[in-house]
């Protein structure tokens, strides 16, 4: 009797952990997909002259990285080098640093959640899994006993 009722609760928690999963993969899914969509309505365009996606839209992880890069390269091309702290208060290009500063953090906040949201679902996956093999152990578990 008491295997039986281990099969029982192991099947109540393998459902739990199942739906735990779904649940990661839906939301990671939903952010990933978020993220894109608002980054796509910005209608960023990766320069020119970047060294990787060069020309294209940043509607991903891989160009929001690139843009930034390049925002980066361009900043301290138009300040010699210098970053914000290290311009003088007075300086005209401090603007010029502070924009591209947080130009370039926007852009790494939102490489930043399109990996979360990818791990998200990554580990829904793995939840998932996990509780289709509980699962099928709670049923050889119960067949075992009968």
């Amino acid at each position: 009797m008491s295997s039986n009722s281990g099969a029982g609760s192991a099947k109540w928690i393998s459902i739990v952990v199942m739906v735990v999963g779904a649940i990661m993969v839906i939301a990671g899914a939903v952010t990933y997909g978020t993220v894109s969509s608002t980054l796509a309505n910005e209608k960023i365009v990766v320069a020119e002259d970047a060294s990787c996606m060069a020309g294209q839209d940043v509607t991903g992880p891989f160009q929001a990285y690139c843009q930034a890069d390049i925002i980066a390269h361009h900043a301290n091309e138009a300040t010699g080098g210098k970053t914000y702290a290290e311009l003088d208060r007075e300086d005209p290009l401090r603007a010029t640093a502070m924009n591209a500063s947080f130009l370039r953090a926007s852009l790494f906040t939102s490489v930043v959640a399109f990996g979360v949201a990818a791990m998200a679902v990554g580990v829904g996956i793995v939840f998932i899994l996990v509780g289709v093999a509980l699962l099928n152990l709670a049923g050889r578990t119960t067949k075992a006993s009968a």
